[in-house]
């Protein structure tokens, strides 16, 4: 029997744990879980199981960014299934497939398990972003959003502080880590199935592909985005195993540190953006990302020490969290039955480059990893660039300084 929708206009009727709100904050403290119980053990999995060098490494990473390029088609799914639906049949599918990754302990079922847990993560990942943008008031949004971020930060210390309590006290098996970390991602996705309302947003989506010339701007931050975030997710945490030898628990530890910075940060640059608007702290990101980048060639190339480069990957992860703002810079601009198709082309956009640059980037990592590090900066250049042209207040028709539309009190 079909679920009456629940409007979300009569959401304060509901209990408070039941409520819309509720449920983000409850998939943003799950999907983690899952996600990042499966980054703190891949370093070290995929080269004692697995025998990786760079170059596998990058072949892993180009398969788990192939969902992410082809997440437009939720627009289609979205013909069949609602967006809370498919949003939770997507972390469910994201945690069983964590759950079983490794009983496949070569490249080729590595290669398999990873493809489907990445559908799970990116389609749940652009429904998310569709269903916070669309539940969430422009108010609220940087706020909330901010706060979401510290959520999922928190599921993270949990489960990092849990690695590094356990892994080697009680010598744990990957194959029961991932067990229990997929498992309780998938549990809480059939648990939301059950106890939530399907809510219905007060703006009906459209659903139909969304290419729109004022969107441009947001289009090529999303671009720039996903290029030089790949060389952050597989070349600076597989630089820590590889150079300096660290073993899971110490992986585990360095994820750790980053994730109690996160839980302080984040809530702050939310109330930053709300206040001060997302220009400035998107240039904060990326001003900050190029001296990070140059500083990790500086590694290879000066033989700076594991020390330094701790400290980098710390800092490089607490940047990389201020990418929020772009959500809520689309949220200003948008037309409100955009946000889910254009939340799944913008993944999309996000995920080219990343479909080839994590394999490509890998020979290159091979001969010259320095190098890698030296494109980031110059890739996060472009996007400081592309950043400074946000208005201060940017809403539709003043999605850049030199729109026409410019509101008088705008700058």
């Amino acid at each position: 029997m079909k679920r009456a929708l629940f409007p979300i206009s009569h959401a304060s009727e509901l209990p408070m744990w039941r409520r819309p709100e509720s449920l983000l904050y409850l998939m943003a403290f799950a999907m983690p879980i899952a996600f990042n119980t499966w980054s703190a053990l891949l370093n070290n999995f995929v080269i004692e199981m697995a025998g990786f060098t760079g170059v596998e490494i990058g072949w892993l990473h180009t398969v788990r960014e192939i969902p992410g390029f082809l997440a437009v088609g939720v627009i289609a799914l979205l013909l069949f299934i609602r967006e809370q639906v498919l949003g939770l049949v997507a972390l469910l599918l994201l945690g069983a497939a964590t759950a079983i990754t490794a009983y496949f302990p070569s490249f080729g079922g590595i290669l398999v398990v990873t493809m489907l847990s990445s559908i799970g993560f990116h389609y749940f990942e652009t429904v998310n972003q569709s269903l916070q943008l669309q539940w969430l008031s422009k108010e609220r949004a940087p706020i909330v959003i901010g706060r979401l971020m510290a959520a999922g930060s928190a599921a993270s210390l949990i489960a990092y502080g849990s690695l590094v309590l356990t892994w080697r006290a009680f010598e744990l098996s990957y194959g029961l880590v991932y067990l229990v970390g997929g498992g309780f991602t998938a549990l809480v996705a059939i648990f939301a199935m059950i106890a939530y309302p399907q809510f219905k947003a007060p703006n009906p989506q459209k659903r139909s592909i969304v290419l729109k010339r004022r969107y441009s701007l947001y289009y090529a931050l999303q671009f720039m985005a996903g290029a030089r975030r790949q060389i952050f997710v597989v070349f600076a945490a597989f630089m820590m195993v590889e150079k300096f030898g660290f073993d899971v628990h110490e992986v585990t530890a360095l994820f750790l540190i980053n994730f109690v910075v996160n839980m302080v940060i984040a809530p702050l640059m939310g109330k930053l953006v709300a206040r001060r608007g997302e220009r400035l702290v998107l240039v904060l990101e990326y001003a900050g990302l190029i001296i990070v980048f140059l500083m990790y060639g500086g590694i290879y190339w000066l033989g700076w020490g594991v020390v330094l480069a701790a400290v980098l990957y710390v800092i490089d992860h607490m940047l990389f969290g201020l990418a929020f703002a772009l959500k809520t810079y689309f949220q200003k601009i948008a037309d409100p039955e955009d946000i889910a198709p254009t939340a799944a082309v913008a993944f999309t956009i996000n995920h080219i480059a990343a479909v080839f640059l994590p394999a490509a980037l890998g020979y290159l990592w091979v001969t010259s990893p320095g190098g890698v590090f030296v494109l980031a900066a110059a890739m996060a250049m472009v996007s400081l660039l592309l950043a400074l042209l946000i208005p201060r207040h940017p809403e539709k028709g003043y999605e850049w300084i030199f729109a026409r539309s410019a509101p008088a009190a705008a700058e």
